[in-house]
């Protein structure tokens, strides 16, 4: 393949922190590079608190914990999303309730999530689509009228913000991923950040199996005790001490995917005025992270051309989720609130191009070459 869809970003110390964290001789979860990493995020989000996980989906899982949901519980999400935002769901008993998104952004639509709210309703999970926020403000009016929780799914989210405000520091927790896939990476491994007083102390328990060890390491007890539901989600120093020089160096890696990204936007606008296809959008309020740059066919049999098209010309290109209201899983664990006409349709006709950090404008470029040569080929 001349050009691949992704390759993981590249950062200065990731070898020079990996070897310090085996010179240290403490290679689980409760080493200096985690507690690093935690006070960089608590920092720079900020944060009250951030528990370093193996991945966001264990992030997701330990929210669940956290918010107790349990059976006769529901929680309202886009069924435009990874399988770990339903999953954790399910897998404490409760039902995802799938909503319609918003036809401008791939996010979950507030006025789908009111008219889902009932009594049964514990979690509002929105999730940030191609790192552009989701209407933070508006959910956040619905939740605390409610009194519901807000987890955010973050995954995509890392240094992109709505309204001012960066995305996963605005419901009561926000899970990111740190998957090689994804903007910054360690490999595997994600985080949760904790925004709600009240969740704090309980966190510090359900993130290490269960038990009140914080407080014996801290000399508070002379022994620990199993206290409470939880389970193992902690990263290794190896990968904690990876992520760091990602994360000093996260403004850097998403500055160079923004140039990819305007470099598309830039260079589809013509074929977008001529009605070939849709850019993506990014609303006013929202600052994106270019985690994804997509462009919506104008059918699905023109995307599935357009994909085998610009494979033949070795470029990578990929569509994305098939939507989970109507997976076997979806259909057996969850329930559709209202229409889905946006997520079937949209889903049906994405198409995500290359990016990444270290992907040159020359091969952008030429992506876009391809891209108006296919229309040209075709009426």
């Amino acid at each position: 393949m001349k050009i691949p869809f992704n390759i993981p970003p590249k950062s200065q110390n990731e070898e020079k922190y990996i070897i310090q964290a085996i010179a240290n001789k403490k290679l689980s979860g409760e080493g200096s590079f985690n507690k690093k990493c935690s006070e960089w995020i608590n920092k720079n989000l900020p944060t009250l608190m951030t528990v370093i996980t193996p991945s966001c989906t264990s992030a997701l899982e330990m929210a669940m914990v956290l918010a107790d949901i349990g059976p006769g519980d529901e929680v309202i999400l886009p069924s435009f999303t990874f399988t770990s935002t339903a999953n954790v769901v399910a897998l404490y008993g409760a039902i995802p309730v799938f909503v319609d998104v918003d036809p401008r952004t791939m996010n979950i639509d507030p006025a789908c999530i009111e008219k889902a709210i009932n009594p049964r309703t514990k979690v509002i999970m929105p999730v940030h689509y191609a790192g552009v926020g989701c209407e933070m403000d508006k959910i956040m009016d619905l939740a605390n009228k409610h009194n519901i929780w807000v987890v955010e799914d973050a995954a995509q989210g890392m240094f992109a913000s709505y309204k001012g405000k960066a995305l996963g520091a605005w419901g009561h927790m926000a899970a990111f991923s740190y998957h090689e896939t994804k903007n910054i990476v360690c490999g595997e491994g994600g985080a949760l950040t904790i925004n709600d007083p009240r969740l704090v102390k309980r966190a510090e328990i359900v993130r290490d199996k269960g038990t009140n060890r914080q407080e014996f390491l801290n000399g508070q007890v002379d022994k620990y005790t199993w206290q409470d539901k939880g389970s193992s989600y902690l990263l290794s120093e190896l990968s904690a001490a990876f992520l760091l020089s990602q994360l000093e160096e996260g403004e850097i890696i998403t500055s160079k995917r923004m140039t990819i990204w305007n470099q598309y936007h830039q260079g589809l606008a013509a074929l977008e005025k001529a009605g070939r296809l849709q850019r993506m959008v990014v609303p006013e309020g929202a600052k994106a992270n270019a985690h994804i740059y997509y462009i919506l066919l104008n059918s699905a049999d023109e995307r599935a051309k357009l994909w085998s098209f610009l494979k033949e010309a070795g470029i990578q290109s990929t569509t994305h989720y098939v939507p989970l209201h109507s997976a076997p899983a979806g259909v057996k664990y969850g329930r559709v609130e209202g229409s889905m006409k946006v997520t079937d349709d949209h889903a049906n006709r994405l198409l995500r191009l290359p990016m990444f950090a270290d992907l040159s404008s020359a091969d952008a470029s030429f992506v876009l070459e391809k891209i108006q040569e296919f229309f040209k080929g075709t009426p």
